[in-house]
């Protein structure tokens, strides 16, 4: 389904399926090759609707074994339904990822996957491969989930992985048909904050300075690349490590004479940590992402966020200091607990919004609907005061951010908040940027010419030249978006949802 983050989603790829991929492919007998529906360029095999042409795969490079990947709960549909698509050819299925936790691993089973992997899985699924060989027998096989007659089998879990060194670069040659320019990387496992909200609930685990620094270089070395997003859930979580990688990619820099552009996902309170950031922009680490997650002080709260306004616009005028891009995430209309007395109008929350994303200056933002994943307190939470829509009413394919899944607080309606998101966005994604790109065209020689810091003057023209056509794109999508929510069904299958939830508390 086409959303507003479509976009990014034809630059990169997964670094998952690429980390599984590169395992399998380094064991003999076994050729593999990964497909991103995602990321499939004019010449690759497209279907007439949507995503890959599988037909044609087969017949070109048959398989004997497919593995899908379901870090998104939003794309289990389309999982399932090229699941069942292989099955029916006769082929073995194997899916993992964090959508297949708790009840889901039955539903996987029951949708044409014969294998789910539990967890990390550049172990496992090389001893699944093994035992599907026949080499070993599949019950010692851990951290897998499977069918045996009518029952579910789950084999014990495996210890998360603790040693990243000796497993190998990943091998984006892999993925067929992409054309990758920003290559994710990593070197932190896991986050620590236990947010309410969020699946990642593993201690980090981290890979060290050098491993990350090779990724990068074995990188530019065999595809060119310069510009990387560090996948890490928090950067700076092991604060020692991470500036003495900064350094290193300076000084690497440096000794090879190439720039590169890197960008992070960073707690907001890094801020705090002057020398980090000195480190970071040594780096050329340009582009930080960071959870805001709201205004209003009440939700975050809820969402066991410990900060205040004129904190959080203090701590983002320092990152823009020291002259970083920076994107803002936010999470409209989280859901109280019960026992909090706070009621607050649609409109009122959005003029919350759109007066700090206007105070902080922030460069792009992006604004999504709570989503009550599977595994996570909030949908335990949300599901035990009958508040989420039934499935089959408001499936998971609506699970991306971008739709009402649950009974909003009073007095908002389901239809306020989706409206509420398109009018934050639509505050900054303007069509009249479009002017002011040719504006900054236009303005360039003279800025050259009477400015005496070129340096600080070409930042901080870049800076408005990349933000008009980033602002500018963002109204196109934004168009793109509202055409086709407005074809699709979605507010008929709200209405049932409702109707449904209703007669389920009466």
């Amino acid at each position: 389904m086409f959303n507003i983050y479509s976009h990014n989603a034809v630059r990169t790829t997964a670094l998952g399926p690429v980390c599984i991929a590169t395992a399998v492919n380094e064991m003999e007998g076994w050729d593999v090759e990964v497909i991103d529906e995602n990321n499939l360029r004019r010449y690759g095999p497209k279907a007439d609707n949507t995503g890959a042409d599988h037909e044609f795969l087969q017949r070109v490079r048959p398989a004997d074994i497919v593995g899908f990947y379901g870090g998104l709960t939003s794309t289990a549909p389309r999982l399932y339904e090229l699941a069942r698509f292989y099955k029916e050819k006769g082929l073995l299925t194997i899916a993992g990822g964090q959508h297949f936790i708790d009840e889901n691993i039955k539903e996987g089973l029951s949708c044409g996957i014969d294998y789910i992997v539990i967890g990390e899985g550049e172990e496992t699924i090389k001893e699944l491969l093994r035992a599907l060989k026949g080499e070993q027998d599949i019950a010692e096989v851990k951290g897998i989930a499977y069918m045996r007659g009518e029952e579910v089998v789950c084999t014990p879990r495996r210890e998360p992985l603790a040693d990243f060194d000796k497993l190998p670069l990943p091998d984006f040659s892999l993925v067929r048909y992409a054309k990758i320019t920003v290559y994710p990387v990593e070197r932190i496992r896991g986050c620590g904050m236990d947010c309410e909200f969020c699946t990642v609930k593993v201690l980090p685990r981290c890979a060290s300075a050098e491993r990350l620094l090779e990724r990068i270089s074995f990188l530019l070395e065999t595809k060119d690349a310069r510009t990387f997003f560090i996948v890490d859930d928090l950067f700076g979580q092991q604060r020692e490590e991470t500036i003495r990688f900064c350094n290193m990619v300076r000084d690497y820099q440096r000794h090879i004479g190439r720039s590169l552009d890197l960008g992070v996902q960073i707690r907001l309170d890094k801020a705090k940590d002057t020398e980090l950031l000195s480190a970071m922009r040594y780096a050329n680490i340009n582009f930080v992402a960071i959870g805001f997650e709201s205004p209003i002080e009440e939700e975050l709260r809820a969402m066991n966020k410990h900060l205040r306004l004129e904190d959080m616009l203090a701590l983002t005028g320092i990152f823009r200091k020291f002259g970083f891009l920076i994107h803002g995430m936010f999470i409209f209309g989280y859901p109280m607990r019960q026992g909090v007395n706070f009621r607050m109008a649609a409109k009122e929350r959005v003029k919350y919004f759109k007066s700090f994303i206007k105070r902080s200056r922030l460069d792009t933002i992006q604004v999504m609907l709570p989503v009550p994943l599977p595994g996570t307190e909030l949908r335990r939470r949300l599901s035990q005061q009958n508040r989420i829509y039934p499935i089959q009413d408001i499936g998971w394919k609506y699970y991306d951010g971008n739709f009402p899944l649950f009974v909003p607080d009073e007095p908002m309606t389901p239809e306020e908040m989706q409206a509420s998101v398109r009018k934050i966005m639509g505050n900054l994604y303007k069509f009249r940027y479009l002017f002011m790109v040719a504006l900054n065209v236009i303005s360039f020689p003279y800025l050259i010419f009477f400015l005496h810091n070129i340096r600080a003057g070409w930042r901080g023209w870049f800076r408005l030249w990349r933000n008009n056509i980033v602002r500018f794109g963002g109204w196109i999508l934004m168009k793109k978006w509202t055409a086709a929510f407005k074809e699709s069904d979605f507010l008929l299958k709200l209405q049932s949802a409702k109707e449904h939830l209703n007669i389920k508390k009466d």
